[in-house]
């Protein structure tokens, strides 16, 4: 018996000192209490937050809940959409195939996908336009991924076949001369992952699994409709207008769009993937597998001015690298990025240099007044306060 025990203990121990928590900070203790106030103020039906600290998570908090019919809480384990936060996942695998030396970042898109070349470009020739110009949303193409946006209920969710898009092209305009500026675009990203297919033979779901996914031990994570053993774990996504919630579709298929918005993990494993963006010494042997170091980094510097960040908000960044976000006001290297679909809303902020990374994701999407000023707006004051933690917390 004796022996039993210790060898369970000797196989426990490395687990429980990975993901031991700290005793939080009084800052952090702060803003996990400011963190329950906003939530049960604005109504939002389930919301997480963590943040890490050395690779550990030094203070975490779940509030609300998973489903608000059956009161399921949310938990470590709750697995939310993390909407536009796949595209650093497309990011990542760009870069790998680029180390491989299968594309270059400045080879013209129309190389793997000439069928681009219908699309009509006023500045110029569709092979002008490079894999660079995609990554850091500089092509000159439209935000969204439909050409529709006015909320009509005949209006499509996502289009679920590229043939969808490559119908459109003929009526697709380029609209600002590429590389000029920085303009949000959903349809570069899916581009992006055309890209990926074709040079690798995966689909792309396949492909990020094989060659970040599985390599990070992320299992409980997936692209669009959940695997009937983790539905028991699947949030719910509301929309919370004037006191009132009203359910979003439930497991949405994102489509031709997955490269850009397809990703579904729980916090347990979305906890992986940020000690793989800050770094960890010990690990670092299989993170170089995945990706070099020098090649992550490359992603974080500067290519082009970026007032607004991937949600669209003003005031959270400054530049936008290689799909990732940076703000230099924060600090000399402050990364983000963030996700907001189908009633779920996330953000990502890390500092590599302090070994810190925070994370927010919650499952209702408040819905704001017409004209309400961004300070009325609960995660807007929550992202305030996150962020400067990282200042305030050693």
């Amino acid at each position: 018996m004796k022996r039993t025990a210790l060898l369970l203990f000797a196989i426990l121990t490395p687990l429980i000192d990975s993901n031991a928590q700290t005793r939080p900070s009084k800052e952090l203790a702060e803003f996990a209490q400011l963190f329950r106030t906003e939530i049960k103020q604005a109504g939002i039906v389930g919301g997480s937050f963590v943040f890490l600290k050395d690779n550990k998570v030094a203070a975490s908090e779940h509030v609300g809940f998973a489903n608000e019919a059956t009161k399921q809480p949310v938990d470590i384990d709750t697995i939310y959409h993390w909407a536009s936060n796949t595209k650093p996942f497309t990011g990542i695998a760009i870069m790998q195939l680029r180390d491989r030396g299968l594309l270059k970042l400045d080879d013209p898109v129309t190389k793997y996908l000439p069928e681009l070349r219908t699309v009509h470009n006023q500045f110029g020739s569709m092979d002008e336009i490079t894999i660079r110009h995609l990554m850091t949303h500089s092509a000159g193409f439209r935000g969204s991924t439909w050409p529709w946006d006015k909320g009509e209920s005949w209006e499509p969710f996502e289009p679920t076949e590229y043939s969808q898009l490559v119908a459109m092209f003929p009526f697709t305009e380029i609209l600002f001369k590429p590389g000029s500026k920085f303009s949000y675009s959903n349809p570069g990203i899916i581009f992006l992952g055309k890209i990926i297919e074709k040079l690798s033979g995966d689909d792309y779901e396949v492909y990020i699994d094989k060659n970040i996914l599985k390599p990070l031990e992320m299992y409980h994570t997936y692209f669009d409709a959940t695997p009937y053993h983790l539905l028991k774990n699947r949030s719910h996504s509301y929309y919370v207008e004037n006191g009132k919630n009203t359910e979003a579709r439930f497991d949405a298929n994102t489509g031709i769009t997955v490269s850009n918005s397809g990703l579904n993990s729980p916090l347990s494993d979305m906890i992986k993937y940020l000690n793989f963006l800050v770094g960890d010494a010990a690990k670092q042997n299989v993170y170089d597998g995945i990706l070099k170091r020098s090649s992550l980094e490359e992603m974080w510097l500067p290519q082009l001015k970026a007032e607004t960040d991937s949600n669209g908000s003003a005031g959270f960044t400054t530049d936008i690298g290689l799909i990732f976000f940076i703000d230099s006001r924060v600090s000399t290297l402050h990364i983000d990025h963030g996700g907001d679909q189908n009633g779920f809303i996330s953000y990502i902020d890390l500092e590599p240099k302090k070994k810190t990374a925070v994370v927010m994701v919650f499952n209702s999407n408040v819905i704001l007044p017409r004209g309400a000023k961004a300070e009325s707006d609960p995660v807007y004051r929550l992202r305030i306060a996150e962020r400067k933690l990282f200042s305030s917390v050693n």
